[in-house]
């Protein structure tokens, strides 16, 4: 669903991109709660995950395909700050590095593809996680669930974004409804490939999904008669199992990201995808105009003077993997370093210092 320069005229792209930048701005301020020393690395490769998995479209229809959006994968995985964040690293990384969605467009494609398919997923998700019981079954089926919603919802938003500025003469209606159809298709896969995602963390570490936080309930003891929580592991000896075990997951993640994006991409339909589609049958793509950076050395997901059709898609897509994991792991550490200097202890003590001294004038 990425929309390329012209589809969208200048005033409303303009207006996306504030919204864009705001709900940025917004997403690195709540990110900070959202991220620690754990979920901080695999907030990196969730954006390089869903990287690799956009480059494998799926057919859903006659001469059409579909491929992740990711919202609401990255939501229940990091929290759905990190997952705005997460998406719109990877928009960002296809705009300029591989010449997929408009630069003009990119407030567009953000709002579409992080914010809206972020916000409507992870809303449903946690509406269904507490009328559901806290199991794993459960957590995997409301993201199933979750999923499959939010990618008729982008194409919704997407047809009122065409609706108040959209640069060809067509009718509304007919966008809506082709648009919305065939995501509901497309929408199948993101759910599945949402749900195995989701439901092969659960499996290792179900502490590392931020939409399964308490999902494992605490040990109890039956001290005179009574049951209590049981006392936490020493600190001493978790944190380094901890460290262990999550880079094994951290590692298994980014070899499965390179294999699908340097290897499984080849065999990727090469059928248009959903808006392509809706927009040749429908005259959308009328006044579509060429990318800013078509003459990218990796347009098209291909390597530029690599003539080898396998070898320049595979090597774009590896390269595309570790740019996408390295910008995205700059992006959430600094979050987190910034959330480690607002909690030191000099902070906590100047605001305390700062606290007493006006009780003080008060008094």
């Amino acid at each position: 669903m990425h929309v390329p320069d012209g589809f969208i005229d200048a005033p409303t792209s303009a207006a996306t991109g504030v919204i864009a930048a705001g709900a940025i701005a917004v997403s690195l301020r709540g990110a900070r709660r959202e991220l620690d020393e754990r979920t901080a690395p695999l907030a990196g490769l969730v954006a390089a995950f869903i990287f690799a998995v956009q480059m494998l479209n799926f057919p859903v229809a006659a001469g059409t395909s579909g491929h992740l959006l990711g919202g609401a994968l990255a939501a229940i995985l990091v929290g759905p700050y990190t997952g705005v964040l997460c998406v719109s690293v990877v928009l960002l990384m296809q705009g300029l590095l591989f010449a997929d969605g408009g630069l003009t467009a990119l407030g567009v494609n953000i709002t579409n593809m992080a914010i809206v398919t972020t916000v409507v997923a992870y809303a449903l998700f946690r509406g269904l996680a507490k009328v559901l019981p806290r199991t794993r079954r459960s957590i995997t089926a409301a993201s199933f669930v979750a999923a499959l919603v939010s990618v008729p919802a982008a194409a919704l938003a997407f047809t009122l974004m065409y609706a108040i500025g959209g640069t060809a003469d067509v009718s509304i209606g007919k966008v809506a409804t082709a648009m919305i159809g065939v995501h509901l298709l497309i929408g199948i896969g993101e759910a599945a490939i949402t749900a195995l995602t989701v439901g092969a963390v659960l499996a290792v570490r179900p502490d590392l999904v931020h939409g399964a936080r308490g999902l494992t309930p605490k040990l109890k003891l039956r001290v005179n008669g009574e049951l209590v929580d049981a006392p936490d592991a020493e600190p001493e000896s978790a944190p380094v199992a901890a460290r262990t075990s999550h880079r094994g997951v951290w590692a298994a993640g980014l070899v499965a990201s390179l294999l699908l994006a340097g290897f499984v991409s080849f065999y990727a339909s090469a059928d248009p995808d959903g808006l392509e589609k809706v927009a040749t049958d429908h005259g959308i793509d009328k006044k579509a105009e060429e990318h800013a950076a078509a003459d990218s050395p990796l347009a098209d997901y291909g390597v530029k003077d690599v003539d080898d059709a396998r070898l320049s898609g595979g090597l774009a897509g590896v390269i595309g993997v570790g740019v996408t994991v390295v910008a995205g792991s700059a992006v959430f550490w600094a979050v987190r370093r910034r959330r480690s200097d607002d909690t030191s202890p000099s902070n906590t003590s100047n605001t305390t210092n700062a606290t007493n001294a006006t009780s003080s004038r008060g008094a």
